[in-house]
């Protein structure tokens, strides 16, 4: 023998449903609150002069189990200085047709120069616009920084240390670590 207890009940909850506040979020006119470890879109930082942190060593690409990362390093030059090491990032672009967000580009990156932010709304129309270059990703100057490609010599040491802003020369900080060595 059927039970007939069982639809009413269906019935019931759907009933008790109709009555209560509804629950909407409106969406693009009141964004709702984004948790701050959130992984959106991709960054590509820089040092407080400007210079970009990105060395173009590809480690990134090659942690990304979707490949979508490609990066091109290029040698710097005193003339056209684009981050303080040997080389910088010539190209650098990510598919975010193809990125799941994992962040093992962040991880993998020796010079935390990739960062992702809060920015989720990565949607478009036009497939060619989900592939993001250089200039999409790499975060704007400091306040007082300038811009890269940059014309001064190759930072000391104290660069990587945290102290650009008072950063030496490189001569100057291999005349300094020379003295700063005790004699053997």
């Amino acid at each position: 023998m059927p039970d007939f207890g069982k639809p009413i009940a269906g019935f019931g909850v759907m009933l008790g449903g109709m009555f209560r506040e509804p629950i909407t979020q409106q969406y693009p006119e009141e964004p709702a609150p984004i948790a701050p470890r959130y992984h959106g879109r991709h960054q590509l930082n820089r040092y407080d002069d400007g210079l970009e942190k990105c060395i173009g060593c590809e480690l990134c690409a090659w942690a990304c189990p979707a490949d979508a990362i490609f990066v091109e390093g290029a040698p710097n030059s005193d003339d056209e200085r684009y981050s303080p090491g040997e080389r910088y990032g010539r190209v650098y672009q990510i598919n975010y047709l193809r990125c799941i967000g994992c962040g093992l580009c962040i991880e993998a990156c020796p010079t935390r120069a990739l960062t992702m932010t809060n920015e989720f709304e990565l949607a478009d129309d036009n497939r060619a616009d989900l592939i993001y270059e250089k200039d999409r990703l790499l975060a704007p100057p400091p306040p007082g920084a300038e811009p890269t490609p940059q014309q001064k010599p190759a930072r000391g040491v104290d660069y990587y240390l945290g102290r650009a802003g008072r950063a030496a020369t490189t001569a100057e900080s291999a005349a300094q670590s020379q003295a700063a060595e005790p004699p053997r």
